[in-house]
């Protein structure tokens, strides 16, 4: 009896080295993130938000940690019985950076991102929105930001050129007067 060998084309070197040795396997981290449906979102390397708690007014505050690298931090919020909310706006802004809140497939997002290199507290109120002219829930944010890490390069200078040499100075023209002139 003959043993016959077969080749078996394999789609990756670590398929090959599974059958040979075996792959040496990584855990996958995940993170749980606001969507990017813009394709521009920078997600902060710092970001933790407690959760939402409400006060007997029905007035709700929430934490959070993030860091100020230029990058946001997001939570997701629905309205009472599920569904994002109606409409929304920031009721005072924050005061070292930026909110945004937007609707995504189902959820209303709040991002939060905060100045660049900026150190401190920070805080903001979102107004949401049920329905049209209806109930508005409150929804305070309290950021704590810090930097570790961050680090800002100063802008450089501006060259200035060198003044340019005066121009050589021109020769006064020959004024002919009658004395002078030729007859």
């Amino acid at each position: 009896m003959r043993l016959r060998g077969s080749a078996i084309s394999l789609g990756s070197a670590c398929a090959v080295a599974l059958l040979l040795a075996g792959c040496a396997q990584t855990p996958l981290v995940q993170r749980s993130v606001a969507p990017n449906p813009f394709g521009y979102q920078k997600v902060s390397a710092v970001c933790h938000v407690s959760p939402v708690t409400t006060a007997a007014d029905g007035s709700m505050t929430v934490t959070m940690a993030v860091r100020s690298d230029d990058g946001l931090c997001a939570l997701a919020v629905q309205q009472p019985g599920g569904g994002n909310y109606t409409s929304f706006g920031v009721n005072p802004a924050p005061s070292h950076g930026k909110a945004f809140l937007y609707n995504y497939n189902g959820q209303t997002y709040i991002d939060y991102t905060p100045a660049t290199s900026y150190v401190g507290s920070d805080s903001f109120t979102a107004e949401l929105i049920t329905a049209s002219g209806g109930k508005r829930d409150h929804l305070t944010v309290k950021a704590t930001v810090d930097a570790t890490g961050v680090t800002v390069t100063a802008p450089t200078p501006p060259t200035t050129a060198k003044a340019a040499t005066p121009a050589a100075k021109k020769a006064a023209p020959v004024r002919h007067t009658r004395a002078h002139r030729k007859h």
